[in-house]
């Protein structure tokens, strides 16, 4: 079983002592991925690592920079190489899947690469973690309220499993500025904050350096009042990357007998883009087309229809995010049985099947939202509205899209 101290410095309970390592290793995460992505931002061009405006859905009106996942990268794997020693094979287990992530992303940001090829090296990266960083999904009987639940033989497919399909979950939520950034940053600040909880500090340390390489990258990709386009994308690598990461930090969680966090907390923790991942494979293998077929039928598309800007649309999103990872850590601490919040995750989940179905419905009740909660002028008009260039169902990129 993983030791998640193997991978951390000696800081291993929560302390004052504490407060300054972990201090330190937000701001060098965030100030290392600013500086990367600004640094990078005149060689994009030059080296292929932009994005064109090359269909009538992408909105931008010059090429942009997909090298904010390098940033990401650059800011996480930077700060433990900054307080740690590099000799514990959890650490390069950590870097190896992740380099491995970040360097098929780039090709396939260059050269469009067949979806079979970032499967495989999906799968191959949560073998690395597996194997060389000690990392799986061993036990889920405390999800169905049982003492124990073994996966046996079943726990290395399980894990690969997992993995593939939480790194896909987080590429394909990816079509709104600031998006998956801001929802996997909400994410890892609640998986800190259990892990501070159940005693498991280097957990919580290492999803807040994720949250401080995040804000570098939102600094340059969030939409603002007086830029309303990002700068940067963070390209195919930053999305797995991501995903690589929440599957790290959640299973190493989740599995820790010594520092247990339940596995349905887990769930609620990243819904949105678990939810959307779900319900699309399903609704599109039903219809009879390909799971990763181009499409527009995701949660930011109908947001975007019903009227929602895009800042708006993000914050909104990430405010529901974030309250629904707290109440269900309410309810634990309520002693709410764990197999009622798993029921609860599929009744949502089955509610938002419904409502997607059809997208008439769900475009009406984000307008209805949109008109109680926001005021007019971040409201847009209800009306299809042009989508992000980083939409993983553009028609123009279903070629390179068919499998994130």
């Amino acid at each position: 079983m993983f030791d998640s101290v193997a991978l951390m410095p000696t800081c291993s309970t929560v302390s004052v002592d504490c407060a300054g390592p972990v201090a330190g290793w937000l701001l060098v995460a965030a100030l290392v991925a600013w500086a990367t992505i600004w640094l990078l931002q005149p060689f994009a061009a030059r080296w292929g690592l932009v994005d064109h405006p090359s269909h009538a859905r992408k909105d931008h009106g010059h090429s942009i920079p997909v090298t904010g996942g390098l940033g990401i990268f650059f800011g996480l794997v930077l700060s433990p190489l900054f307080f740690f020693p590099t000799d514990n094979p959890a650490l390069l287990g950590f870097l190896a899947g992740a380099g491995l992530l970040m360097v098929v992303g780039i090709l396939d940001d260059l050269y469009d690469l067949h979806w079979s090829i970032r499967i495989l090296s999906q799968a191959v990266a949560a073998l690395i973690m597996v194997k060389l960083g000690g990392v799986r999904v061993e036990q889920l009987g405390p999800a169905f309220g049982l003492d124990s639940l073994a996966l046996g033989g079943l726990s290395l497919p399980f894990t690969v499993f997992a993995t593939v399909g939480l790194i896909n979950a987080i590429n394909m939520i990816d079509g709104v500025d600031g998006l998956c950034g801001s929802l996997v940053a909400c994410a890892c600040l609640m998986l800190a904050g259990a892990a501070v909880y159940a005693g498991n500090l280097p957990m919580a340390m290492m999803a807040l350096a994720l949250v401080g390489a995040l804000l570098g990258f939102l600094a340059h990709n969030f939409a603002l009042p007086w830029r309303p386009r990002a700068r940067v994308f963070m390209g195919n690598g930053g999305s797995a990357l991501l995903g690589f990461c929440i599957a790290w930090i959640s299973f190493s969680l989740t599995q820790n007998p010594g520092h247990p966090v339940s596995p349905v907390l887990a769930l609620w923790l990243i819904p949105i883009p678990v939810l959307d991942c779900l319900v699309l494979i399903v609704r599109r293998y039903r219809a009879g087309r390909s799971p990763f077929a181009a499409g527009r039928d995701h949660v930011h598309h109908f947001m975007r229809d019903a009227g929602f800007s895009s800042a708006s649309l993000v914050l909104a999103l990430s405010a529901l995010s974030l309250v629904t990872g707290l109440l269900a850590a309410l309810l634990l601490l309520a002693d709410v049985p764990r197999p009622a919040l798993l029921l609860g995750f599929f009744i949502v989940l089955g509610l938002w099947f419904w409502l997607s179905r059809s997208p008439a419905r769900a475009v009406a009740l984000f307008a209805g939202l949109r008109t109680m909660v926001l005021p007019a002028s971040a409201q847009l008009q209800p009306t299809p509205a042009p989508h992000s260039s980083r939409d993983k169902d553009h028609p123009q990129n279903a070629k390179r899209r068919d499998a994130a």
